[in-house]
């Protein structure tokens, strides 16, 4: 394992989020604190630091919460050293729409949900393929670190899917999205425009309709992709014309929802349309 570190930011139009991918073997990391949270986690090998007076390691598995101002160091834990991917939220980002701050007793737990959606919400994040799905993955992955190792309860009077209001919101949001398939709104922008917090938006839109908004966008941008490549429509053209990234993208998602490629199924179905001047038996 070599020494790498790769720094990388993303903006959201309110918050800057800074993201860092590293493996380290030799470094060592003299005492610090950050003015951020600092969410990482291990990818390979074990770290280790002092936090709050003890001696930490944190392994394949593990989540590491470190709050703003706590001072540690940082080392590998074993002579192979350590790989990890670190998210440094302030806190505004990671209680945005909350009136209270949650605190963490401990920095290292095991829990391999939050584990899973923090490293998915970096991958995501770092590859800048489909920003409004990495926004939405980074939503989640705040909010199950919250609820499930921050003391802090759930919102008094958090809008419900089964309130009217909410299904008027519902509708909003989906009139937004389907206004242009081929530009999304950022996820900030989808909820202030119905006045919900991003994590109040996307758990309301998926009670009700049974997924997120960038899936649910995703499977309409699948459903135009299928009317324009029964009406002859290029695979190429219908990519960019639904607002998929190419059409390597297009093709990936079409198939996981069809069963087949974009080019078979405009094939099959131009295949088996009524050609001019021929008539069916009867």
């Amino acid at each position: 394992m070599g020494e790498v570190a790769r720094w990388s930011r993303v903006d959201d139009g309110r918050h800057s989020l800074d993201l860092l991918t590293a493996s380290y073997r030799q470094h060592r990391f003299t005492r610090h604190s950050h003015v951020t949270y600092a969410i990482g986690v291990v990818t390979c090998g074990e770290e280790q630091f002092h936090y709050r007076g003890e001696l930490r390691r944190a392994g394949v598995g593990s989540l590491a919460i470190l709050e703003p101002g706590e001072p540690h160091d940082g080392q590998a834990a074993r002579p192979e050293g350590w790989a990890y991917r670190v998210l440094y939220p302030t806190e505004a980002m990671l209680f945005d729409g909350r009136d209270a701050r949650a605190s963490f007793r401990e920095p290292i737990v095991t829990d391999p949900r939050s584990v899973h959606l923090v490293r998915a919400a970096h991958e995501e994040l770092t590859a800048g393929a489909d920003v409004f799905a990495a926004q939405s993955r980074l939503v989640w992955a705040f909010e199950a670190i919250i609820q499930r190792h921050g003391a802090l309860p759930d919102a008094a009077g958090a809008l419900r899917a089964s309130d009217p209001a909410a299904a008027r919101k519902v509708a909003e949001i989906r009139d937004r999205l389907l206004a242009d398939l081929r530009c999304a709104p950022s996820l900030r922008e989808l909820a202030a425009g119905v006045e919900l917090s991003p994590f109040h938006m996307l758990r309301v839109f998926r009670e009700a309709t049974g997924f997120p908004p960038h899936a649910w966008l995703v499977l309409e941008r699948v459903c135009s992709a299928r009317q324009l490549l029964a009406a002859g429509r290029s695979p190429a053209d219908v990519a960019g014309a639904v607002g998929f990234a190419d059409q390597a993208h297009l093709t990936r998602w079409f198939k996981r929802v069809t069963g087949v490629t974009p080019a078979a199924f405009r094939n099959s179905v131009q295949d088996a349309a009524p050609r001019p001047g021929v008539q069916s038996a009867v």
